[in-house]
């Protein structure tokens, strides 16, 4: 992609403005320079402190309409809880097969899924799982028995969610052809979990700043105050 097209498309973008979110949504989905179906992606700095146990912030959503790809899922099951994995859809599901496969370098898979009982199995590739952001959750529904509700939420593309060391957490809240509307609906989807997720310890202002961009487009800053109006600060 050429510098000129970036450079056009940073141009309808004010620096210094604070879109309201559907302007800025609007604004990220016209100004995705590319050919190929970009992700439009936001920033969100928070007023915690991440290095405080208490204020990690974390959770999981499933977007009203996704994520706009589509997403491979693995399921560590045995038994019956393998069968009801595979008729809802999963990728591949296995147990000792799966962290010999996994252990042989295989990783062609999106997110994964696992019955308590197998944790033990799993724990066998948490060294190359754990780094990838893949590891079985329980905070974040991916580690259950209720194994068809688990993968049918992955699968429709459920956004996992985790604040970093710089205290900001970084998602995408889907494609630039699912259009304004449909990515409006998710981020502010997104947007009330993260604000439900404020730790009680936290104090004075949560949502410090936001900003939202397609993969190769400029950052536009939204106004994070749209976000708290509704809510206590």
């Amino acid at each position: 992609m050429s510098g000129k097209k970036f450079e056009a498309a940073a141009k309808k973008v004010d620096a210094n403005k604070k879109y309201s979110f559907a302007e800025g949504i609007k604004l990220a989905v016209e100004t995705a320079p590319a050919k190929f179906d970009e992700s439009i992606d936001v920033a969100v700095k928070l007023g915690i402190d991440p290095k405080q146990s208490d204020q990690q912030v974390r959770g999981a959503i499933a977007l009203p309409h996704g994520l706009g790809k589509s997403v491979r899922v693995v399921v560590f099951a045995k038994g019956p809880k393998e069968n009801e994995a595979k008729a809802a859809g999963a990728d591949y599901v296995g147990a000792d097969d799966l962290v010999e496969k996994i252990n042989g370098g295989w990783l062609d898979f999106d997110k994964c899924i696992a019955t308590p009982d197998m944790m033990a199995t799993v724990s066998k590739v948490a060294k190359v799982l754990g780094p990838r952001g893949l590891m079985p959750n329980p905070k974040v529904g991916t580690v259950t028995m209720n194994v068809t509700e688990a993968v049918t939420a992955e699968k429709k593309g459920k956004l996992d969610f985790r604040v970093d060391k710089a205290g900001i957490i970084h998602a995408s809240i889907g494609r630039k052809s699912m259009g304004a509307a449909k990515l409006k609906e998710n981020f502010d989807a997104f947007i009330g979990t993260v604000v439900k997720a404020k730790p009680a310890t936290s104090k004075g202002i949560y949502l410090r700043s936001m900003y939202t961009a397609s993969t190769m487009g400029p950052a536009i800053r939204l106004d994070a105050n749209e976000a708290m109006a509704g809510s206590e600060e």
